[in-house]
């Protein structure tokens, strides 16, 4: 699965978009902060620089292919349940089950969609892990708070892993007249979704006045919420050129997978909240952790994905 000039196109577009991002910010860097440190110039900045390498090592796993998308994106389930299971202080007591969440149902996830197996990839951790995984705790025969450590492991495989994967598995949908062109459905989701999270934070900083939810992402505002999503359905709906929809599907599409990844961010700032921490890590400067980039891609991937298969397959 080579890149398509399509593909080729959209990478051109968005390296001409970081290259007049990079430009307006060490312009602002000089001019208003006269290269004093700054918090939001610097911020600015380090998202950007940060954006440069993230864009780099999707357009490597493009280039590469089917196994460069494979490879990348077992690497992120694999970095964002890492996160995860430190930040949810999963306990001592289910180092078994952490083992086989990584040992075993995570590789085996990516393994069955290399092989498009639709059939077993869909229900794995959905059924198969949810009933193993209590089972081996159980029969460490430790009961303390049993349900809540079982939910934890659970919940964790389910965004890290179960959901993160629908992202490569677009590369399996057969769509009539689309064929050998299915990593620009992952690249109208990515683009889409982390679009949407960029506009938003850059609606709610000019004109952000009222909260969404202030007790679990007080930066959200629904000024930033529907300036960002607003722009970023039309985003999508002028990428539909490089996918199957028609402009009109493109912004529904966008719509619904912007809305779901705005909630899902929610729920990741609830998870972080209760845990008492700010970031789910430092991997990404500017960032934070791997989930903080990738919450709303987690959310709305499945959606994403089951949308398609189930319109656009035979």
């Amino acid at each position: 699965m080579s890149l398509t000039a399509q593909t080729q196109t959209l990478f051109g577009g968005v390296a001409a978009v970081l290259v007049v991002a990079s430009i307006v910010g060490q312009v602002l860097k000089r001019r208003v902060a006269k290269g004093q440190p700054h918090e939001a110039i610097d911020n600015l900045v380090a998202r950007v620089n940060a954006w440069w390498i993230m864009v780099g090592v999707i357009a490597v796993a493009f280039f590469v292919g089917k196994w460069g998308v494979l490879a990348l994106f077992a690497f992120i389930s694999a970095a964002a349940l890492r996160e995860y299971v430190r930040v949810a202080k999963v306990q001592a007591l289910d180092r078994k089950s952490v083992i086989y969440m990584f040992a075993l149902f995570l590789p085996l996830q990516y393994a069955l969609i290399a092989i498009e197996w639709y059939g077993l990839y869909s229900i794995l951790i959905p059924v198969y892990a949810f009933l193993i995984l209590p089972i081996i705790a159980a029969l460490s025969e430790e009961t303390e708070r049993f349900l809540e450590r079982c939910a934890k492991i659970q919940w964790g495989l389910v965004i890290c892993v179960f959901c993160i994967s629908h992202v490569p598995a677009l590369m399996t949908l057969g769509i009539p007249g689309f064929e050998g062109r299915q990593l620009q459905l992952i690249a109208f989701l990515v683009l889409v979704v982390q679009g949407s999270d960029v506009l938003q934070y850059v609606w709610g900083k000019l004109a952000g006045k009222h909260k969404v939810a202030p007790k679990l992402s007080p930066s959200k505002t629904v000024e930033g919420l529907v300036g960002g999503v607003a722009s970023a359905t039309a985003l999508g709906a002028s990428l539909y050129w490089i996918t199957p929809f028609t402009p009109l599907q493109a912004a529904g599409i966008s719509f619904a997978i912007c809305m779901m990844g705005f909630l899902g961010g929610l729920v990741m700032s609830a998870i972080k909240r209760d845990a008492g921490v700010k970031d789910w890590g430092q991997m990404i400067e500017g960032h934070g952790g791997m989930l903080d980039r990738l919450d709303s891609l987690a959310f709305a991937a499945p959606v994403y994905f089951h949308f398609v298969r189930y319109w656009w397959t035979p």
